[in-house]
Parts: C-alpha cells; sequence; structure tokens
C-alpha cells in the first residue's frame, strides 16, 4: 500500500467584523460612557473618615481603668465551660476594676439559642452587668453589632473566643481584643496588662 499525500493545509483567515458594523458601535459607546462616569468620580470630592481624637497614632487616650468590656455570646459560653468567674478573671487580667457590657443584639442571641444557653443568659441577666443600648436598625447579627460599637465609641475593650470577629476588631485601630487561652483571660494590644499577649 502506498502512502496518501500529505498537502500543507493553509492558515484560514478568521472572520472579522467591519469598524461599521453596529454591534462594534455599541461597544464603543458603552466604553466611552464608562470613561466619562469614571472621570466623574474622580472629579467628586472623597470622603475621608476623621480621625479620631481619643487615639496617639496606635495607643487609644480613652481607654483607662475602670475598663468597659464588650461580652460577646460565645465568650460567655466559653467562660461558664471553663469554670471561669468572668469578673475576677477580668480583673486579673487587666489589675483593674472591670465593668462588662452587654449589647441588646448580644443579648437578643443569647435568648434565641435557648436551652443551652439558658446559664449564659442567667449569667448575661446579673445586676453587676451593664446593659448598652446599641443603636442597630433591626436587632440581628451581634457581630456586626459589636464592631460598629468599637469603631464609634473607641472606649470599650471587645471579649470574644471568635477568630473571624477578633480579625475584624484587629482592623479597628485602638481597640484592645479579649480572648480565653487555656484558663485565663489574655488581651491583645494592651501591653500595660497584666494578661497581655506576651
Amino acid at each position: 500500500m502506498g502512502k496518501t499525500k500529505q498537502t500543507r493545509k493553509f492558515a484560514v483567515a478568521k472572520r472579522m467584523l467591519s469598524p461599521k458594523d453596529t454591534r462594534v458601535r455599541s461597544n464603543l459607546e458603552e466604553s466611552k460612557q464608562k470613561q466619562i462616569e469614571k472621570e466623574k468620580k474622580e472629579k467628586e470630592p472623597r470622603q475621608i473618615e476623621q480621625a479620631n481624637t481619643g487615639l496617639f497614632f496606635q495607643y487609644n487616650e480613652q481607654l483607662g481603668p475602670p475598663y468597659h468590656v464588650l461580652v460577646d455570646t460565645n465568650f460567655i459560653n466559653f467562660s461558664i465551660r471553663k469554670k471561669l468567674d468572668m469578673i475576677r478573671a477580668m480583673m486579673d487580667c487587666l489589675l483593674a476594676k472591670c465593668i462588662p457590657c452587654i449589647t441588646d443584639c448580644v443579648m437578643a442571641e443569647l435568648e434565641k439559642l435557648g436551652g443551652k444557653y439558658k446559664i449564659a443568659l442567667r449569667l448575661a441577666k446579673d445586676p453587676r452587668f451593664e446593659r448598652v443600648p446599641c443603636n442597630c436598625a433591626k436587632k440581628g447579627y451581634a457581630d456586626d453589632c459589636l464592631t460598629n460599637m468599637a469603631k464609634q465609641w473607641r472606649c470599650f475593650i471587645v471579649a470574644t473566643c471568635d477568630k473571624e470577629l477578633r480579625g475584624r476588631i484587629r482592623k479597628i485601630p485602638g481597640v484592645p481584643c479579649m480572648y480565653i487561652s487555656g484558663y485565663k483571660y489574655t488581651v491583645e494590644r494592651m501591653p500595660e496588662a497584666f494578661g497581655a499577649a506576651r
């Protein structure tokens, strides 16, 4: 059997749209419109957040004894599990008087969780805990509420065991974060505290 002849294939020219085609024109008009909008945005004055007067670089001058500690749901629950007296453990960590504060959203979250968190709810209703009214539009997600409170006032220490919330709090300058490590409380970004992470 003989070999079949292999002819060289030549490149097939691609079909191109003519620049006068209506589809191309519409694309050009859209890109021009986007360019005009972009230029408008660049000319508009930008909204720059005003710097907090209580901050001296990263040092927060508004923090001082008695410390107000915003408490999260899981922080109360883990404190009960580890058999820690919250107020005494906070005072051991910060070496000063501490007032645990609970927002309306955290209280609502505790009430929603039901039977498992019955002891945590009873502890949150303790008269030593201060109730802080939050100005949330709709009472809902407690993490957002705590982040907004910390941003707005910056006179609180946020106590939570949630890693995601701790990450959000770290982005706010001058707001320390308290969490449980082992069988004691530890506080971040407060070098003067006894329980500060080394």
